[in-house]
């Protein structure tokens, strides 16, 4: 067999070849929207590259991204990874501290954002002495609010320069796109995919197995490009031909519904969150989906009175996926079989909240405290480990694990006979929320930097809208009230993880060995939020 090495380029390039006339649709940040083909996406691509050659990107260079989903942010997923340099995309809601550390731990020499972004960056740059340029995702410095002293045109990138891009060749294992973790336990950490990596994923979720993408399909992405690859849809939709649809920042229903009905979407990826709004809308306004047969959930579980509205006010099948950052990130879909056609709707919704099987190439197994196998029951819970070609065997700047065969992915969760599994716990006390983590100990510490906190304890409680938000409680030594509290940690989080309610207490509960008993207290206010 030819050795020919995976290369992600390659995608677009058939793209442009077999799949021409297939179109990229794009929301903008003034609201307009953009399309074109995916040859017109291909010849801008060779055009990024000369310029992104030009300006002296270097094989292994980092090219740090602050961007929405458009196509814009499509064309440097592929010019940055096919010129064997990195294109890292950074998630904007992180801390002003994580955002800072994490552009400086990738080193990142080049940046390329969205102009709503260019404020922020500008308070970053001076802890940033890596960066050397920061390029607008716009035609002009002029759209960009605030000073643009140091920012230049992303649209003058693109030179003059026209025709084939010669693209280098190199091994399949080389690097083509970082992301890190939310930092939920300490910093965020770096998971870098390669090319190999990112191919077999797309592949993979592109099948049955995953999205069932095809050439007559047209995919809304409203997952963030910025986190986790958008789930493999930037690589899968080209690589099939579908249409790929891109809604930039404006994720609310009534603008998400006019993207869908224009464009004829069938399918669409995002969080629980954003569907929950997308429905509300569709309530309110007497409207409905005729185009859309299934919603992918990922990022959190979407509660069973989502997949319920779906099914029946909509005729819409909702799928869910489970995965991390680590995991490139899809590891398990729980895709319609004819097992789940079988089943009585209200049976079927509830086997629907289960987050699936293995995509083919990913091993699943659930193990006790001491590493020992545990039976595929449905019954028996425990850690939950994964291996596979896109399963990450260790983090930037990191010595890998002595054994990184399996990887442990800090879920508590049972399978299956028939290789379907279910989260059922965490073991870690992280917060999820709208599809975020949020780490409690963030949070606390936050607290205790408080004068009047003496103890502080942060827990997740179950949301109906975010799924999860931070419930804080406190002990005080000074007299202190909910707002006051509130208004003083406003300063100190980032506004995901500000807890939407703070209870002042006599006493928190303790284990044996002196650590909060965080079970309990979220035994005790599990219907604290629910109205």
């Amino acid at each position: 067999m030819m050795g020919a090495p995976l290369s992600i380029v390659d995608i677009l390039r058939h793209a442009a070849v077999c799949h021409g006339d297939g179109r990229v649709v794009s929301r903008l940040g003034n609201g307009a929207v953009h399309r074109y083909s995916y040859d017109a996406c291909w010849q801008r691509v060779n055009r990024l590259a000369h310029g992104l050659r030009a300006a002296g990107l270097q094989p292994g260079d980092r090219v740090g991204t602050l961007a929405w989903n458009d196509y814009r942010h499509l064309e440097l997923y592929y010019a940055v990874s096919g010129l064997g340099a990195v294109v890292h995309t950074v998630n904007p809601r992180l801390s002003l501290e994580q955002l800072a550390y994490v552009i400086q731990h990738a080193q990142d020499r080049f940046l390329f954002l969205d102009a709503e972004f260019l404020p922020l960056v500008e308070q970053l740059l001076p802890s940033l002495p890596a960066v050397e340029r920061l390029w607008l995702l716009a035609s002009a410095p002029a759209e960009a609010p605030g000073r643009a002293d140091r920012a230049e045109s992303y649209e003058s990138l693109l030179g003059a320069e026209e025709g084939p891009f010669p693209w280098p060749a190199f091994p399949e294992t080389t690097a083509a796109s970082l992301c890190y973790t939310s930092g939920t336990t300490g910093k965020p950490k770096g998971v870098l995919y390669s090319h190999r990596s990112t191919l077999l994923h797309a592949r993979a979720v592109a099948g049955t197995e995953g999205w069932r993408l095809d050439r007559f399909s047209s995919v809304l992405a409203v997952v963030p490009m910025f986190h986790a690859s958008a789930w493999g849809i930037p690589y899968a939709a080209p690589m099939m031909g579908s249409k790929l649809v891109l809604p930039g920042r404006r994720l609310d229903g009534a603008s998400l519904h006019e993207l869908i009905t224009t464009e004829e979407v069938d399918s669409m990826c995002g969080v629980p969150t954003v569907w929950q709004g997308l429905l509300d809308y569709l309530d309110d306004a007497g409207q409905t989906l005729p185009s859309v047969h299934t919603a992918i959930v990922g990022g959190s579980a979407a509660p069973l009175s989502m997949i319920e509205a779906f099914d029946r006010k909509h005729d819409v099948f909702v799928v869910h996926g489970w995965g991390m950052t680590e995991v490139s990130p899809v590891g398990t879909v729980n895709y319609r079989t004819p097992f789940m056609d079988s089943l009585a709707p209200g049976e079927r919704h509830r086997y629907q909240l289960k987050q699936g099987k293995p995509l083919f190439g990913v091993k699943l197994r659930i193990v006790d405290d001491s590493g020992a196998t545990l039976p595929r029951d449905g019954r028996t819970s425990g850690h939950l480990q994964v291996s596979g070609p896109w399963v990450c065997s260790g983090y930037v700047g990191q010595d890998a694990p002595r054994d990184h065969a399996w990887f442990d992915t800090g879920d508590i969760a049972t399978l299956d006979e028939d290789g379907c599994m279910q989260i059922v716990d965490r073991s870690k006390d992280v917060i999820k929320s709208g599809g975020e983590w949020i780490s409690s100990i963030e949070i606390e510490d936050a607290a205790l930097a408080l004068a009047a906190v003496s103890e502080a304890c942060a827990v997740g409680i179950n949301h109906p809208k975010w799924g999860e938000r931070p419930l804080l409680l406190v002990t005080c030594s000074a007299p202190a009230t909910r707002e006051q509290l509130l208004q003083e940690l406003r300063a100190r989080l980032p506004k995901i993880a500000l807890p939407d309610d703070i209870l002042v207490v006599e006493e928190l509960p303790h284990t044996a060995t002196g650590k909060l008993h965080k079970a309990a207290l979220r035994s005790r206010y599990a219907d604290h939020y629910q109205g």
